[in-house]
């Protein structure tokens, strides 16, 4: 491949460039040493689906979501996933390919974003599992749905904007790393997955549009099930994730000497 098919040094071509050779990397690495393949986009959120479903609908009597209860379930569980997993591996991102980081000329922040986009694809990836749900299980498509790609274009500005702050915040703080996990244990209960905002007592409901993800679930899950729409959880959300974002663009280079000299 020529220089003039992948843009100068330090041209924005070029990084594009790079951003989808890592990302491609990336899911050539996950599916090529797996026997399931892409079976494992879609097979963690569908167990965890099925367990939920399972404990709610047939234990104990439900009175949260909406049915039908699996589709509710898994059209916040697949974009969970998505976060879930991009989160992890940023506090990994540079320790990872600490070599290349240091000695390669592209954007550092490339390593941020290429997380992002290939856990993205893996997320559509997982798509036709929602789509399969849905149409079996009798749920009824709304104006909503159109939201769809809001909700993702706003993940993926959340995603950016954390994994900026989060990954080389992890290479300079090691015990951050575990930290990490654990916040994403609790964020997973107090995220609206299992339940809707609307299912949330009192207080509890305003204090949960400061999570962005609420937001962003709600704009997932209204094009099947409309009544889930609420103006405050979904403005908030948009406005905590992009200043999630601008945070992020404003930190990174300030952190970006520092980590290069821990790498």
């Amino acid at each position: 491949m020529t220089p003039a098919t992948v843009g100068a040094p330090g041209s924005a071509r070029r990084s594009l460039h790079s951003l989808w050779l890592l990302s491609a990397r990336d899911l050539r690495v996950r599916y090529s040493t797996s026997a399931l393949g892409y079976l494992w986009s879609v097979l963690d959120p569908l167990v965890m689906s099925g367990i939920y479903w399972f404990v709610f609908t047939q234990v104990f009597h439900r009175t949260v979501g909406e049915e039908p209860y699996i589709v509710f379930l898994i059209t916040a569980l697949l974009p969970w996933v998505w976060f879930n997993s991009a989160v992890t591996d940023f506090t990994k991102a540079f320790k990872k390919d600490a070599r290349l980081v240091r000695s390669t000329s592209i954007p550092r922040s490339i390593w941020v974003t290429r997380i992002v986009l290939s856990k993205g694809i893996e997320f559509l990836f997982s798509i036709p599992v929602l789509v399969l749900f849905a149409v079996f299980g009798g749920a009824q498509v709304s104006w909503g749905i159109l939201l769809f790609p809001v909700a993702m274009l706003l993940q993926s500005a959340l995603l950016v904007g954390l994994g900026l702050i989060v990954a080389p915040l992890c290479v300079m703080f090691g015990d951050l790393e575990r930290t990490t996990r654990l916040i994403l244990r609790a964020l997973f209960y107090a995220s609206p997955i299992i339940y809707g905002v609307g299912n949330l007592p009192g207080i509890f409901a305003d204090l949960a549009a400061f999570n962005p993800l609420a937001g962003i679930f709600t704009l997932y899950r209204v094009g099947f099930f409309p009544d889930q729409w609420d103006a405050l959880t979904v403005s908030v959300g948009a406005a905590v994730s992009v200043g999630i974002l601008v945070v992020g663009m404003w930190v990174f280079p300030r952190l970006e000497r520092p980590v290069l000299k821990e790498l």
